[in-house]
């Protein structure tokens, strides 16, 4: 289940647009994300907002959510993004982006929701075309 997890939070940030959740996969996601925006408050016109093309915004609802989903997929704790996780569960076809992910790092913030807003907005600025809220 944890490598599923892992590969949510990679399909949260890189995957292309075109490529369908299915099965236990779409399960997973709905679940964290359903979780995390109870978990947030966040408004999920937001994150609908982002997957249309918009850049992640400042929302301090928004930044808790991103750093709930990927602090539960095992991607990052006490206050630190692990890339390499990350990438060692991107698909075959989205490895192109690990040096993209890697010179992004984890972008420090304020607290641990800025942390992850900031280091998810650097994949986002690098991936625009393959990036999505789950």
């Amino acid at each position: 289940m944890e490598g599923y997890l892992g590969l949510c939070i990679v399909l949260m940030c890189l995957t292309a647009r075109t490529l369908a959740l299915d099965g236990e996969l779409a399960e997973l996601a709905k679940m964290l994300r359903d979780n995390c925006v109870e978990e947030t408050g966040v408004d999920t016109a937001l994150i609908d907002k982002v997957n249309a093309g918009a850049d992640l915004m400042g929302d301090a609802k928004l930044k808790c959510y991103i750093k709930c989903v990927m602090e539960t997929a095992g991607m990052m704790s006490e206050g630190a993004v692990d890339v390499e996780a990350v990438i060692a569960v991107l698909p075959e076809e989205l490895q192109n982006h690990a040096d993209k992910l890697r010179a992004c790092g984890t972008q420090k913030g304020a607290d641990d929701c800025d942390t992850a807003f900031l280091t998810q907005s650097c994949w986002q600025k690098a991936c625009k075309t393959n990036y999505i809220l789950i």
